[in-house]
């Protein structure tokens, strides 16, 4: 059996429903697989001649395995269908050159890649519940930069068993994800806008997890905390799967033969995208590189590129938003597998991180992390120039995160020379941050005056291309989440949700 165990220490080796019920350590380290197992080249290429669901199964069981194959096969067909994703291909591949595809993982209902994850992840969850006796009712909590808030909201809403806390920078995310989120119906979902950046709203919701005082309370209510970011196993793991779907896609239209090695880029500020494609190539996917693409919060190619990771710098609002990010949690479990597993210099970083704002891992470790991934940023003007040249050349728009991908991948060809055959991870609808992208394609004085929703029509009409179901007419939708807290009243907030000012 694949046992699970935190980055910082405790090596108790708990099965995978334990880890994904759990969410996060006591200790505030990360759950990772205690072994990877490895594919064969033959099972790999099978791959190509099966249906997104049965390519997940095959995937969730290397992973899962205390999970039986009809509980993963009916989380995985509860999730990956066509009433909640708008194509039956799920993650489609869409070729836009010779060596360059987009890997679209933005067709389900929130139309963002969180939903690959966040629509099976209840389905996890309500089955781990059953599977370890667990009688207290599950609390979900979730910091957002943008798209996991509502992806969580929309896969937990009236889910028997749990609750749903969200929090997310009230300024810090664009009109369409903020009106997804406050619009949220569900009997047992809670949002608060916070007065201050995603770092801030991350930081406080794991201080919140780690608070020993309030878990006891919790207890006594018969309450139990979870988490639906990427820090949770059961949210990383389904992400794993479209890196192999990527692939068997690429053999299946020709593009490579079984065996040949092919680079993906990936737009990230939290690592959780980039690190399923590294678990996916250790488990023996034929990847070339893995090419981390940052906005102008560059703290991940400043580390990539030095092993120098320095918070300590100024955040910046960005035409990105859900990767304005300067303390990348993910990363915590990448270093803990390049080290072997070493818990006692992965827990000092994070302490130094934590104390100091900043932390270095060495030559010895860079070197490892080069023979993976190289990295590179792409700044707000070269983000929406990418959009625009895009649209002319290849009659294809870009999101402003997939846009970071596509001009960072430019860089990475122009510094290597290397012309192996990538796949960009398109990461959201243009639609959602449809103020940026119409400004990159039509001028400013279209935007100008204009509100989301009414750029969402322009964009539509001007593009021939359909408004996603799950954003249109969301400005008319009841607004029913209008809190907003200091960032130094996250807990009081919970706290009064969940204990009606009895704690």
């Amino acid at each position: 059996m694949v046992l699970y165990e935190s980055t910082r220490g405790g090596k108790e080796g708990i099965p995978s429903a334990e880890a994904i019920k759990r969410g996060i350590s006591s200790n505030g380290g990360l759950y990772v697989p205690q072994q990877i197992k490895e594919i064969n080249q033959k099972d790999i290429s099978n791959l190509a001649n099966m249906s997104y669901a049965q390519r997940a199964v095959f995937i969730l069981k290397q992973f899962l395995d205390d999970f039986t194959d009809d509980e993963l096969a009916d989380c995985v067909n509860s999730a990956y269908n066509t009433r909640k994703f708008a194509t039956a291909d799920i993650a489609p591949i869409k070729p836009i050159s010779e060596n360059l595809c987009l890997l679209e993982l933005w067709h389900g209902p929130t139309c963002a890649f969180k939903d690959m994850a966040l629509q099976i992840l209840p389905h996890f969850l309500v089955k781990a519940m059953e599977k370890t006796g667990e009688e207290c009712e599950i609390v979900i909590l979730v910091a957002t930069s943008g798209d996991t808030g509502k992806a969580a909201l929309e896969g937990f809403a009236d889910v028997k068993g749990t609750r749903i806390i969200v929090f997310y920078p009230e300024n810090g995310v664009s009109e369409v994800q903020k009106y997804q989120m406050i619009t949220q119906t569900g009997s047992n979902v809670k949002v608060f806008g916070v007065n201050g950046n995603f770092d801030d709203t991350q930081s406080g919701v794991k201080r919140i997890f780690t608070d020993e005082k309030l878990i006891k309370e919790m207890a006594k209510r018969n309450l139990k905390f979870s988490s639906a970011n990427s820090i949770n196993w059961g949210r990383l793991v389904p992400q794993i799967v479209y890196y192999f779907s990527a692939y068997a896609d690429l053999v299946k239209i020709d593009r490579i033969k079984a065996g040949d090695k092919i680079n993906f880029v990936v737009p990230t500020g939290n690592f959780g995208n980039i690190l399923a494609g590294y678990y996916a190539m250790r488990m023996g996917l034929p990847v070339n590189k893995l090419i981390c693409a940052s906005n102008d919060n560059n703290v991940l190619t400043d580390f990539i590129r030095t092993g120098h990771y320095d918070r300590r710098r100024k955040f910046i609002r960005t035409v990105s938003p859900s990767m304005d990010i300067l303390i990348s949690s993910n990363l915590e479990r990448l270093l803990y597998e390049l080290t072997g597993h070493d818990d006692q210099r992965v827990s000092d970083w994070m302490n130094r991180l934590n104390e100091d704002g900043h932390y270095e891992v060495g030559q010895n470790l860079l070197k490892e992390l080069h023979k993976s991934f190289w990295a590179g940023w792409s700044n707000q003007d070269e983000t929406l120039k990418t959009i625009e040249c895009v649209y002319k050349e290849n009659n294809y728009v870009l999101d402003t995160h997939t846009a970071v991908a596509v001009d960072v991948y430019d860089k990475y060809v122009i510094t290597t020379g290397d012309l192996t055959p990538t796949v960009i991870v398109s990461t959201a609808s243009p639609f959602k941050f449809n103020g940026s992208v119409c400004k990159a394609l039509f001028g400013e004085q279209v935007i100008e005056g204009k509100t989301e929703f009414e750029l969402l029509e322009i964009l539509s009409k001007r593009t021939s291309m359909p408004i996603p179901a799950g954003l249109k007419d969301l400005d008319n939708k009841s607004v029913l989440h209008s809190n907003v807290c200091e960032k130094y009243d996250m807990k009081t907030v919970v706290t009064e949700y969940l204990f009606k000012g009895e704690y």
